[in-house]
């Protein structure tokens, strides 16, 4: 129960911080004009990215009371939970790109900026960041990330806004435990259970797959 209640509470964080970063994303995009990202900015801006949502993340693994003090459970869940989100972004693009490479389609926006090599990179230094922060949590504590975990607490107890993404935390909930349960189902039978997967053949693309971690932008 412990498991399902902190995993529903990231859901909704993870929603909040997209929207809170997406606004941000959007300001920048607007001062870049029409430009195209280059490979160097997509990832430097995405190891920000990731380096705030898991330091907010961890910051809701520490006592209230003792900011020295972290909450067991709770770190390990948001550890779990975290790989998971970034995996699954991971999937996801090598499917777009997949998809587009066998398409003949041309989308020089995101081909310009998907790097595999930078993608796992970004995963792994978000990941180090995490456990760096399990050894020493003092260094979590930043006037950036403390906005973005006052921000996230301010839209959470926000009557509408805050149920929208009760909603979308839900649905993330749902998504979390289909894919530790297919994962175990496989380890166990060597099938998941149920598999959402993207095939191409043709030149006709028939697509069924949602992000559940996907940023709101």
């Amino acid at each position: 129960m412990k498991f399902i209640e902190f995993a529903f509470r990231l859901g909704v964080i993870f929603a909040i911080f997209g929207f809170l970063w997406g606004i941000f994303n959007f300001a920048l995009s607007l001062l870049r004009g029409i430009r195209e990202k280059t490979v160097i900015e997509e990832y430097s801006l995405k190891f920000v990215q990731y380096f705030f949502l898991v330091d907010v993340t961890f910051l809701f693994c520490i006592n209230k009371q003792d900011d020295s003090k972290i909450l067991l459970n709770e770190l390990i869940i948001s550890s779990l939970i975290l790989v998971l989100y970034f995996v699954g972004k991971l999937q996801r693009k090598q499917k777009i790109a997949s998809i587009v490479q066998l398409s003949g389609m041309k989308i020089p926006q995101f081909s310009s900026v998907f790097n595999f090599k930078a993608e796992v990179s970004s995963i792994i230094f978000a990941i180090g960041t995490f456990v760096f922060f399990s050894f020493q949590p003092i260094f979590a504590q930043n006037p950036i990330s403390s906005w973005f975990y006052l921000s996230i607490l301010d839209i959470e107890s926000t009557p509408v806004f805050g149920f929208i993404f009760k909603v979308i935390g839900f649905f993330v909930l749902i998504g979390i435990l289909m894919k530790i349960v297919n994962g175990f189902t496989f380890l166990i039978s060597g099938k998941p259970i149920a598999s959402v997967e993207t095939e191409f053949h043709n030149g006709d693309s028939k697509k069924d797959d949602f992000d559940d971690f996907e940023e709101i932008k």
